[in-house]
C-alpha cells in the first residue's frame, strides 16, 4: 500500500497507536487525547506568494500550499507560516543501553534516554518502527515532554546521553535542537540516530549541539534508495562526510538485506568509500535483517553473509567492523588494530570486559578512536 493511501486509510479508521507511560518516568503526563499537537514555528523554510512555502529541512524540499503538510506528516503550512506539530510531543520515551543504538565507541556500557516523535521523511519498506514512523502524530498517543524536561529526565535517570532515535529525528529538528541545548546544561551528551536525509545547513547547525551521530547507510545504490527507501543516496553520503569533518563522533550501520544489498561487490564499494571519504577508523556495523513491515517475503540475513561482509570490509582496510543483531558473535567485540587483542567484549547489549585505558589498548598502548569518558 502506498504511504499516502495507508495514512489516509488509517486516519479514516480513527486508528491510534497506544503508548504506555514508562515506569521510570511515571511523573510524565500524556499530552491529551489525539489530536493534541504543538504549534511552534518551524525552521528552515521560505515563504512564497499566495501563502505557499518551501521546506528547506531535507532534500525533498516540499512545496506546500495553505493547510498542506510535508511528506513527513508532522510539519504543516498554516496561512503561510510553517509549523512543527510534534515539538515537545514524543510518542516514545525509553531507557536504552547505548549499544542498542548502536554506538560501540561512545561511552560503552552506559544508558541513554531515547526520545522519538511520530513521522519520517523516508518510507523504508523494511522499517522496524513503522508503527510510529509511518503514522501521523494524531494517530499515536504523545507525552507532554518539553526540552527542559528531557534534560530533567535524563539527569534523574543517570543517563550518559539523550538519544534522538527510533523514527527520523530530523523531522522533529526544532524539538531535538532545543532539547540538546537543555541537555548540555546538565553536562549530558546528545546522540542522533538518523538515516542522514537532511540538507547541509540544518545539519551543520545540529552538529554544533550534538556529540555523536549514527547514520544508517541503507545501501550503496541509488536504485535501492529509490525503490525501497523512497529517497536518494547522494544526500546521505554528503551527510556522512559532513559529520566526519565535524567534532561529533560518527558510526555507520549497514542493514544487510538478502538479495537486495548483500552482493559482495556492493559491500566492497561501500567499504572503499568509507575508507577513502571518512577514514579507516570509523566503526561500521553490518546488521542482520529481520522480515517486517513491507518486506516480510525475505528471510533473515544468514550469519555467513554478515561474516563475509565483515571480512570484505576488513580486507579493504577498515579497522573497526562489527556484526550486528547476532548476540554472542565474535564480530560484536572490539579488537585492537595493532596487537589484535580483544579490548571490548560484548554479548548483545552487555559489556563483558573493557580493556581501554585513557583511550588506548591496555595491552599495547595503541590509541583506540572513540569517546570513552
Amino acid at each position: 500500500m502506498k504511504r499516502r493511501l495507508f495514512l489516509k486509510n488509517a486516519a479514516g479508521t480513527g486508528l491510534v497507536i497506544g503508548t504506555r507511560l514508562p515506569e521510570f518516568c511515571s511523573d510524565l503526563a500524556l499530552a491529551g487525547p489525539p489530536p493534541k499537537l504543538s504549534h511552534v514555528e518551524a525552521r528552515y523554510y521560505r515563504k512564497l506568494p499566495d501563502r505557499e512555502i518551501i521546506c528547506d529541512l531535507c532534500p525533498r524540499k516540499c512545496r506546500l500550499g495553505d493547510k498542506e503538510r510535508g511528506y513527513c506528516g508532522v510539519r504543516e503550512n498554516i496561512g503561510g507560516t510553517y509549523y512543527t506539530l510534534v515539538y515537545g510531543r514524543p510518542c516514545s520515551v525509553n531507557l536504552d543501553p547505548i549499544e542498542k543504538k548502536p554506538f560501540f565507541h561512545f561511552l560503552p556500557g552506559t544508558t541513554t534516554l531515547s526520545v522519538a516523535t511520530a513521522g519520517c521523511n523516508l518510507n523504508c519498506k523494511f522499517c522496524q518502527n513503522w508503527e510510529i514512523s509511518q503514522f501521523r502524530p494524531e494517530q499515536v498517543e504523545n507525552f507532554d515532554l518539553p526540552p527542559e524536561q528531557v534534560a530533567v529526565q535524563a539527569e534523574k535517570n543517570r543517563c550518559s546521553a539523550v538519544a534522538y532515535t527510533y523514527t527520523e529525528p530530523i523531522i522533529f529538528f526544532e524539538y531535538m535542537y532545543d532539547s540538546a541545548l537543555e541537555v548540555r546544561k546538565k553536562k549530558i551528551r546528545n546522540l542522533v540516530v538518523t538515516a542522514g536525509y537532511v540538507n547541509q545547513d540544518p545539519l551543520n547547525d545540529l552538529l554544533e549541539v550534538v556529540d555523536a551521530v549514527k547514520v544508517d547507510l541503507k545501501a550503496f545504490s541509488e536504485d535501492f534508495y529509490k525503490e525501497y527507501v523512497r529517497g536518494e543516496l547522494k544526500p546521505v553520503l554528503e551527510t556522512i562526510k559532513t559529520v566526519a569533518k565535524s567534532r561529533a563522533w560518527l558510526e555507520i550501520v549497514y542493514l544487510v538485506i538478502p538479495t537486495l544489498n548483500d552482493k559482495p561487490e556492493e559491500i566492497r564499494q561501500t567499504a572503499r568509500w568509507v575508507k577513502n571519504e571518512v577514514g579507516d577508523h570509523v566503526p561500521v556495523h553490518f546488521s542482520r535483517f529481520q522480515p517486517m513491515y513491507l518486506l516480510k517475503n525475505l528471510p533473515p540475513t544468514p550469519v555467513s553473509t554478515l561474516e563475509l561482509a565483515r571480512e570484505i570490509a576488513l580486507e579493504e582496510g577498515l579497522k573497526f567492523v562489527y556484526v550486528g543483531n547476532v548476540p554472542g558473535h565474535e564480530g560484536e567485540n572490539t579488537f585492537c588494530p595493532a596487537c589484535g587483542r580483544k579490548i571490548i567484549g560484548r554479548f548483545g547489549y552487555r559489556i563483558e570486559n573493557m580493556d581501554i585505558v585513557e583511550g588506548k589498548c591496555r595491552y599495547c598502548g595503541h590509541p583506540v578512536p572513540g569517546v570513552w569518558s
